[in-house]
């Protein structure tokens, strides 16, 4: 679908990321329960913005080598696929602790720039999409694919992050408390990126 290859593998991967508690979701988690929804949805807004430059970067650079080095790319798919796998045992091996922090009243301007901030500054996030990207992509694939699995990934995270900020103050509370839930979910996140990492690079031709 939309010449992604692997469609399903992709919007599963998408969600799966989604699901790991990184810098961006803590941001928001914390932005809700300290300052409510108007706070929460201006760190949705942030991480976006961030996640999205790099997209744009990731994409320039891809759209580049797809067309002048076949080989190349062939090369940042198997480095993707060994980037999902490590990812994933880094999130077997991670620790979990409680993140219990009190947060006074703030403008909700506040937190789009701490959002913005964390994302932009964080140099994963553009390995991710540079790594992660070309798995879901043919050689022959148009900038119009690019796009389009950008507009996925930005579609899905929002989707998700708006469901964080409306499910309220309580369970982002909760979320922030129970090292043994944020355990149980890192844990299996890193599972399933291992067997997607393996799953794709079995695939590439």
């Amino acid at each position: 679908m939309f010449d992604i290859q692997h469609y399903t593998s992709f919007v599963a991967a998408i969600l799966v990321f989604q699901l790991i508690l990184g810098a961006g979701t803590i941001a928001i988690l914390n932005a809700t329960a300290r300052n409510g929804h108007a706070a929460g949805f201006a760190a949705v807004a942030g991480t976006l913005a961030g996640d999205f430059v790099f997209m744009l970067a990731a994409v320039a650079g891809l759209a580049a080598v797809m067309a002048a080095h076949p080989q190349l790319f062939r090369a940042l798919q198997w480095a993707g696929a060994a980037y999902l796998v490590w990812m994933g045992i880094q999130l077997l091996r991670a620790r979990i602790e409680s993140t219990e922090r009190a947060e006074p009243h703030r403008h909700p301007w506040v937190y789009f720039r701490q959002a913005f901030a964390v994302s932009i500054t964080n140099p994963k996030v553009v390995l991710f999409f540079v790594s992660f990207f070309p798995l879901f992509l043919k050689p022959e694939a148009s900038t119009l694919t690019l796009m389009a699995m950008m507009l996925h990934v930005t579609a899905l995270s929002l989707l998700y992050q708006t469901m964080l900020v409306l499910l309220g103050n309580g369970l982002a509370v909760r979320m922030r408390g129970l090292p043994f839930a944020r355990r149980l979910a890192t844990r299996l996140a890193g599972v399933a990126l291992v067997g997607f990492g393996l799953k794709l690079a079995r695939d590439i031709r």
